[in-house]
């Protein structure tokens, strides 16, 4: 795949991270965070396209999300805790577009993924708020976060997988 050919796929799959950030957006009580279904895109992105875009369109697109949803404080811890997420899950999941079914590494790479943004945004609310504490109560809501992308993302990475839509990609991530 040539340079402009990834720039545009890599500003698209950041888009759809933002997007599925913004579009549903449920404020978690007590926090400054909120739920929402870019997990889903950053999992899918990081499994079929590999570290590189995982680690750009997660951080990228979920902190572009913050900043237009009205939550730039927290934009700077969610540009690291999202793309080390995305990158995390690259590394452990991704295998080009040999792979035509769900196979463990992808669910280990999403429970590996998952369980670094759940350290990574109790670390960060805790510096937020000064008190390691306050953010236990958002471990559970993390938790939740996380396996609603999951359940959205895997259903829809094993369909993508069983067409032949990926094949023509030369992704090399």
């Amino acid at each position: 795949m040539n340079n402009t050919k990834k720039l545009a796929l890599g500003g698209l799959l950041t888009g759809l991270v933002a997007i599925a950030t913004m579009v549903i957006n449920i404020p978690m009580p007590g926090t400054g965070g909120y739920i929402h279904l870019g997990d889903s895109m950053i999992y899918l992105t990081a499994i079929l396209f590999g570290w590189k875009f995982g680690a750009l369109a997660g951080g990228i697109g979920s902190a572009l999300a913050n900043i237009l949803s009205g939550f730039g404080q927290w934009a700077p811890f969610t540009l690291i805790i999202k793309g080390l997420m995305g990158l995390i899950i690259g590394k452990v999941a991704y295998n080009g577009t040999e792979d035509t079914e769900i196979k463990a590494k992808h669910i280990l790479g999403v429970l590996v993924g998952a369980t670094w943004m759940i350290i990574g945004y109790y670390f960060a609310e805790g510096i937020m708020v000064g008190s390691l504490i306050v953010p236990l109560q958002s471990i559970s809501w993390n938790v939740i976060q996380s396996l609603m992308g999951a359940v959205i993302a895997f259903p829809v990475l094993f369909t993508l997988l069983k067409t032949e839509v990926l094949n023509d990609l030369d992704i090399e991530g």
